[in-house]
């Protein structure tokens, strides 16, 4: 019988969770879009990396490597990452996607502006993405 309260209080967390509305850079333009990156702490990055907002509270993407998930669900303008789960291949880009993630997990700030994704720390701009929709 202790597990019939115990579930009941776990469905009304999860559900009061679904109610409340998405306030992340997801809602504001950057859903149903993948992003490419291209530019990285202020220099053209040559290798293939990609940024998408899947569902709720969640990212997802490639690096010139790998494919990654993780959790973003941080109010707009504000941006952060919960730890990033990727596949472990190796390639001749991995120095590159390490350099990705490691950005990507330090913005602190996002910005949209039609066709641009921006992310920044507080002082610097640390990733440009371009969407071709």
């Amino acid at each position: 019988m202790r597990t019939l309260p115990l579930l009941l209080l776990i469905g009304t967390a999860a559900l009061i969770s679904a109610c409340r509305p998405d306030e992340t850079v997801r809602a504001y333009g950057a859903a149903d879009k993948v992003w490419t990156l291209t530019e990285l702490r202020g220099a053209p990055f040559d290798a293939a990396a990609t940024l998408e907002f899947p569902e709720r509270d969640q990212i997802a993407g490639s690096g010139p490597c790998n494919r990654f998930t993780a959790t973003q669900n941080v109010p707009y303008p504000w941006f952060g990452v919960g730890p990033i789960a990727a596949t472990r291949m190796a390639c001749p880009d991995l120095e590159a996607e390490t350099a990705y993630f490691n950005a990507l997990a330090e913005a602190s700030v996002s910005v949209i502006t039609k066709d641009t994704l921006t992310l920044s720390d507080e002082n610097d701009v640390l990733l440009v993405f371009k969407s071709g929709d």
